[in-house]
């Protein structure tokens, strides 16, 4: 009785054996046999492919041994279906060159790619299989599911580009002087009479009278500056140039007596040795080259005195034409010129731009939100100061208004290529795809807008940690992106908190892949008031596991 059963279990296995591998045909009808593994299993799009690696298991006993097996990966999705390259594998008794699967099954690793299209985001990845015996076909009853698809998280990077346009060197309160002087005789405090109506004094008396009467200048105090030529000794001077100081305050208030000066500050300088320096270097003295070596070598007043000295055959020519104009009092009046304002500017614009300057027409441009108005004021300083910054902030604004070819035109009649300069053009290859050029390009870039842009073309690039790690802690719109897609999603909560919609949907990626449902479609309610994004989010395989 146990040799019959045992003989019945072995009759029963071979049949089932048979049943299993006895013809081709047999081979379409057992498919659900065949096991399909992705890595990874949900499809992701890196730098405008999907790739990814599948296992193909086949059992013991399956694959009859004169047959052969087609396997096509096909990635359904909603503009239709894609079919990548095809798997072939071939019984043992076949003698072509396909990969070879035994009676005892096999494990067999194969890769797959596609090209992203518009509408993968929601998509499947499927396999059909025909078996193929004598001439004959016999295909899968079904599509193998493999894997869903496709997670393109990496396409909301910004790609507008980190720049700055060229600044301007207006100045809205200009600081202004009015100055006058009055001389000493060698070794004197007194002031002469004659030293108070000279042709100076009175200069500067009537410029300050007619500052008096300008709406836009404004008298903010006078400094009066002592001193004492720098010859003899320090100490005497020192103390003379302190009694010059009080003489001239007295003698100052009779110069101002009709005109109004501000508060009045009393300094005395003592030697002058600066004044000196200005004097023998606008001179045509003999030796001014071995004087101005000697001040220069020198700091000690003493020291330079001797050297100077010791030159006999120049020294004369100094006691006579420098000296005597050392032995002063300077009085500087400072003045406020109050420059056009905002309203100013913009309305000179319109009625007499040619009365601007190029810091003037710059600042003006600035002001103004019309594309077409600013492009007016930087051709006014391009043809008239011929200004490269307009030049390149002309290229800024026609970049802005999305008409690349003007801004490439623009930039390319920059003379001067300043790091700014590298930098768009940088943009502007990556907006047109150029992204290896594009690259090089911010590599020779010193600002670090460059290297801010330099991420993006990473993370178009597939090179996530490369990019988070350029971006960390800059605050650019790109980090929080970039620390998603390297898996670091502390650090990209803790970056994204800007109060946006593309903010708000980031924070739903991490959200979700942190399991946090809730959170993520709190998050994703606000990011709806985005149209494109509340549309995104619909299709976004990051939600998959939390709507």
């Amino acid at each position: 009785m146990k040799r019959f059963i045992k003989n019945a279990l072995t009759l029963m296995v071979a049949a089932v054996a048979f049943v299993s591998c006895n013809n081709a045909a047999k081979m379409a009808e057992l498919a659900e046999q065949v096991k399909i593994t992705c890595n990874p299993a949900v499809l992701e799009a890196i730098a405008g492919n999907i790739n990814a690696d599948v296992t193909v298991n086949f059992p013991a006993d399956y694959f009859y041994p004169k047959a052969r097996l087609t396997v096509v990966p096909v990635l359904k999705y909603a503009g239709g279906e894609v079919e990548g390259e095809s798997f072939e594998y071939q019984g043992q008794k076949v003698t072509e060159n396909y990969k070879m699967v035994s009676k005892d099954g096999a494990s067999i690793n194969e890769h797959i790619n596609f090209q992203f299209k518009n509408g993968m985001e929601k998509s499947e990845l499927v396999a059909r299989a025909t078996v193929r015996y004598k001439g004959k076909t016999y295909k899968f009853p079904e599509d193998i599911k493999i894997a869903d698809g496709c997670n393109t998280t990496y396409m909301l990077v910004d790609k507008s580009g980190s720049y700055h346009m060229m600044g301007d060197n207006y100045q809205e309160v200009i600081p202004e002087e009015v100055e006058a002087q009055i001389l000493y005789l060698i070794n004197s405090a007194d002031v002469r009479n004659a030293q108070l109506k000279s042709t100076d004094i009175k200069g500067y008396q009537a410029a300050v009278a007619e500052i008096m009467n300008d709406q836009r200048r404004s008298i903010k105090g006078t400094d009066i500056v002592a001193y004492a030529s720098p010859d003899g000794p320090e100490a005497k001077n020192n103390t003379l140039s302190d009694k010059r100081g009080a003489s001239a305050e007295k003698a100052f208030s009779k110069v101002a007596k009709d005109i109004e000066t501000g508060a009045v500050n009393t300094k005395s300088i003592g030697e002058d040795w600066e004044g000196f320096q200005e004097l023998v270097n606008a001179s045509n003295i003999e030796d001014k080259d071995l004087i101005l070596r000697v001040l220069s070598m020198y700091s000690d007043p003493n020291v330079r005195e001797r050297e100077i000295k010791n030159m006999s055959s120049v020294y004369k020519s100094l006691a006579n034409n420098i000296l005597p104009e050392l032995r002063r009092a300077r009085f500087i009046t400072n003045i406020e010129y109050q420059n056009y304002t905002p309203e100013e500017l913009t309305s000179i614009v319109n009625s007499n731009i040619d009365v601007l300057d190029e810091e003037a027409l710059l600042r003006a441009a600035s002001l103004i939100d019309n594309p077409n108005a600013k492009q007016a004021i930087y051709k006014q300083a391009i043809n008239k100061y011929n200004s490269d910054r307009a030049r390149y902030n002309s290229a800024v604004v026609y970049y802005e208004n999305g008409d690349l070819a003007a801004a490439n035109n623009a930039l390319d009649a920059v003379k001067a290529e300043e790091y700014c300069f590298k930098n768009l053009k940088g943009i502007l290859l990556m907006q047109e795809g150029n992204y290896v050029e594009a690259s090089k390009i911010f590599a020779q870039s010193e600002c670090d807008n460059a290297k801010a842009n330099s991420a993006v073309i990473d993370i178009l690039n597939g090179n996530y940690k490369q990019a988070s790690d350029k971006l960390a802690g800059t605050g650019n719109s790109n980090e929080g992106l970039a620390f998603i897609l390297s898996n670091q999603l502390d650090k990209a909560s803790a970056a994204l908190t800007e109060d946006c919609p593309c903010k708000a949907y980031q924070r739903a990626i991490v959200a979700a892949r942190k399991g946090d449902a809730a959170k993520a479609q709190s998050e994703l309610k606000n990011a709806s008031a985005n149209e494109d994004l509340a549309k995104r989010a619909a299709t976004d395989i990051e939600f998959a596991k939390v709507k």
